[in-house]
């Protein structure tokens, strides 16, 4: 389905900030392409032809955060405060990490 051999760089579909002006571009960039069924790499697809290139950022824990089950820091605010996605929390650890922060 697609002809390159490497797929573009991608924002990971578990989130990604962008100003309005970009997500307009976009919205008119994806309907010039045809649509792949990976959304991930269908807004990479975008991006490359507006030339734009995603940043990582460590407040994005798509894939879960990594910590010891009893350690202090999951009391800690300020072992939060700096993450802006995190998957694979848990409901109750969810309220646990808002009431903290």
């Amino acid at each position: 389905l697609y002809n390159k051999s490497n797929y573009p760089p991608y924002a990971g579909g578990g989130g990604f900030i962008m100003d309005g002006p970009l997500a307009k571009r976009l919205h008119k960039t994806s309907e010039t392409l045809e649509l792949y069924p990976i959304d991930d790499v269908f807004l990479g697809m975008c991006l490359e032809v507006l030339k734009v290139s995603p940043i990582g950022h460590e407040g994005f824990k798509t894939f879960g955060i990594v910590k010891n089950k009893n350690s202090k820091m999951n009391k800690e605010p300020c072992f939060f405060r700096s993450m802006l996605v995190v998957h694979k929390l848990l409901p109750p650890e969810l309220l646990q990490m808002w009431d903290l922060v």
